[in-house]
């Protein structure tokens, strides 16, 4: 290869003097780039005077030149990158110790934070559904309330934990979601199946940990505001500063959407009118971080013409929700191998829906002590444990305040046998002061080749669940149905199968691409299913007789071309079926597939980076009121795709994008009599059953509980970030 003029020629190697073929040389003088080739040699062409290269390759620092061409044609010079030890990835959800995540005996999938910021959303409950496996599932049409769905499970069996403490469960997850912004976060670790033995109650579908940013790590000042063509406005701020020796971290959040709009003409509002705002505070050391947070919510959702004074009154439907929230949480460590963890937070929520009334307090505190030691090729984690409930609501169904002492201890042992090979043993005692004993196992095995760029894990284990329905089930407050319950309910089990498979393959380019391929099956035994079937005015619920089994796999298919190009395509397949009586039934709000996909591409001559999110959901059953309901018994199978350029000035990022392209939304009579709320116009027969008139020709009643995805279609955003390097 020769050229004219000034060039500059050289090599580049790894820190092991090996050719890296495939390198980018970026002259920024005069845009121009080359690659290197398979001896790591390039030649790219210069000007007279000051030149400007960046030399980049995937996996390694990128290196700058600063080069001076005088009268010379040519100058040779050898660069030297050095490999990019931010990209190990470390994890602690598995089993309560920092380790690789290629090293983990446990499957966890794992996202930075700047994963997120390629679809900017307010929280994390709206970010988190491009992960492929999970789902967010809105379960209101009025309030928007939702939880997270792994895997096609119900959200009750997802248990979302904040640095690895019990935070968000009971009453808070069903508002409380909403109330976690992504300044705040480092990280997410998933793991998706039972994680009881860890993490007890709740975790019998998989658990959500978000792991916090530590104090000594983030920049002075960040600031990141966003808007939408709907008038949504979220702010995020944080600030770091000392107090005396400790470093501290603020972070501020508000969101604010006061602009009823109703484009499906239901006279319903189709967004939720939101007023939030969070307040979080960490303080970082060597041995104890502590942190505190504030989260306070004013959200309404209803008939456009609702104001306040209308609250609990039957002219004007409305659902008026008022949320406080105050959580304190840490940890100490007392050595290398002994910490304590502790964490208490106090839940109130105010509310109306339609005329019923629903106040609800929830107390929960949370202790635990874990002791790690090694004996020979076997790491030892032994944990005591102990977590109060307290909860008291306004329902016929707790007729006085509910208490719930959960004492538990818990060991694993990871015997490693070589680098390659580990197996994972662990048991978890829990005494419920409600239902008493529950013991749950689990076992898991990891093996990998010597160059670790294919990985088999598997794993079999055992969780449980104790349900609230008034704190789980949003369908159980509406007041458009009354909840009876046949049956005192018991805590619900599983069992889980899972194997994960995970292959790395790295192209003489430098370029890397990752398959991670799972197949699971999950057995629920006792599980809880509300029946909206029996009768259209009722939920009723009781424990099943039978069984229900939830199977399927997925696929990951990761790329990384270059620096400059990179993407992910996610694939789920979910079979999930009710077997009792030697019948098979299909549960409600379970897709029978969901994908997802993300591209990010940065063009170094404009300098403006481009993100491509997006999900495809499949068909869903959906509860009807009776045969004769117009409304589709199964939604369709749709995708949601969503765009942005962001461009970095300086300091500065704008961004400004837009979602849901396809303008995909609901269909139009998702609210069922959406003209008669109150029901005053429905006539009812002897045994409560509407009846088939000229008013009412479907016998229908009022039922804002058919959704399965938002209602605002397409919608444009424009927002900029700040951020002041230490």
């Amino acid at each position: 290869m020769t050229l004219s003029g000034q060039v500059l020629k050289g090599r580049v190697f790894d820190e092991n003097y090996n050719f890296l073929n495939g390198a980018t040389i970026y002259n920024s003088t005069l845009k121009k780039s080359i690659i290197s080739d398979s001896l790591g040699e390039f030649e790219i062409i210069s000007k007279k005077g000051e030149n400007k290269y960046t030399i980049s390759f995937v996996g390694f620092k990128a290196k700058v030149l600063n080069i001076k061409f005088e009268n010379e044609d040519f100058i040779e010079t050898e660069v030297v990158l050095k490999s990019d030890e931010s990209l190990e990835e470390v994890v602690v959800s598995g089993t309560l110790r920092s380790v690789s995540k290629l090293n983990s005996t446990i499957p966890i999938k794992l996202y930075k934070a700047g994963f997120f910021k390629a679809n900017p959303t307010p929280s994390i409950f709206e970010a988190i559904e491009n992960i492929n496996g999970i789902r967010t599932q809105l379960n209101c049409n009025v309030c928007n309330t939702g939880d997270i769905h792994i895997n096609g499970q119900d959200g009750a069996n997802t248990m979302v934990l904040i640095d690895g403490l019990p935070i968000v469960s009971g009453l808070s997850t069903v508002y409380g979601l909403t109330g976690i912004p992504q300044s705040l976060i480092e990280q997410i670790e998933i793991i998706k199946g039972p994680s009881s033995t860890l993490y007890g109650s709740e975790a019998i579908g998989g658990i959500i940990n978000l792991i916090t940013k530590v104090p000594e790590k983030v920049s002075p000042l960040s600031v990141e505001s966003f808007s939408s063509s709907w008038g949504e406005i979220n702010t995020d701020l944080g600030v770091k500063f000392l107090i005396g020796d400790k470093t501290n971290l603020l972070g501020i959040n508000h969101f604010l959407y006061q602009n009823p709009i109703d484009k499906n003409n239901d006279g319903f509002t189709d967004l939720t009118l939101q007023n939030r705002i969070s307040i979080f505070n960490k303080l970082g050391g060597k041995k104890n971080n502590i942190a505190f947070r504030y989260f306070y919510e004013d959200r309404w959702g209803g008939q456009t013409n609702w104001d306040r004074s209308q609250r609990g009154k039957d002219d004007v439907y409305g659902e008026s929700i008022y949320t406080n929230r105050v959580e304190v949480f840490g940890k100490y460590l007392y050595n290398d191998n002994l910490f304590f963890q502790y964490s208490f937070n106090q839940h109130y929520q105010d509310s109306y829906y339609g005329v019923l009334s629903f106040d609800a307090k929830q107390t929960i505190g949370f202790l635990q002590t874990v002791y790690n030691f090694k004996i020979r090729k076997s790491l030892y984690t032994l944990g005591l444990s102990y977590r109060y409930t307290g909860y008291d609501d306004n329902t016929p169904a707790t007729l006085k305040k509910e208490n719930t002492h959960l004492p538990g201890v818990f060991i694993q042992n990871e015997i490693i046998k070589d680098p390659e090979k580990s197996l994972l043993l662990g048991l978890r005692y829990d005494y419920n002061s409600n239902y008493g004993d529950v013991i749950t196992p689990r076992i898991n095995f990891k093996n990998s080749n010597k160059e670790k760029n294919s990985t088999l894990r598997m794993g079999f284990g055992s969780g449980y669940r104790i349900v609230n329905v008034f704190t789980e089930d949003h369908a159980a407050l509406t007041g458009a149905r009354d909840v009876f319950f046949s049956e005192n309910l018991s805590p619900e089990k599983s069992w889980n199968l899972n194997l994960n498979y995970v292959k790395d393959y790295y192209t003489k380019r430098g370029q890397i691409f990752k398959i991670d391929s799972s197949i699971f099956r999950t057995r629920f035994s006792n599980r809880i299913i509300p029946d909206y079937d029996s009768n259209p005015n009722q939920i009723v619920y009781s424990n099943l007789t039978g069984i229900v089994i939830s199977q399927g796999g997925s696929i990951d298919f990761l790329g990384r071309i270059s620096n400059n190009l990179d993407f992910q395509i996610g694939l789920t397949f979910i079979d999930t079926y009710i077997k009792e009586n030697n019948k098979k039934s299909i549960p409600y709000l379970t897709e029978k597939f969901s994908g997802s996909y993300k591209m990010v591409y940065y063009n170094n001559f404009i300098k403006l980076k481009f993100d491509i999110t997006g999900n495809i959901l499949g068909p869903m059953k959906l509860p009807l009121l009776s045969a004769l309901d117009p409304r589709p018994d199964y939604s369709p199978t749709f995708n949601i795709l969503n765009l942005q350029a962001t461009k970095k000035v300086s300091d500065f990022e704008f961004f400004i994008g837009v979602k849901n392209l396809f303008n995909f939304k609901p269909p139009l009579n998702s609210i069922a009599r959406a003209f008669d709320p109150f029901d005053k116009q429905v006539i009812f027969d002897n045994s409560g059953r509407p009846v088939v008139n000229e008013n009412n020709p479907f016998g229908l009643t009022f039922d804002p509980t058919y959704m399965f995805y938002s209602n605002q279609g397409i919608r444009y955003f424009f927002g900029l970030r700040y951020v002041i390097k230490n």
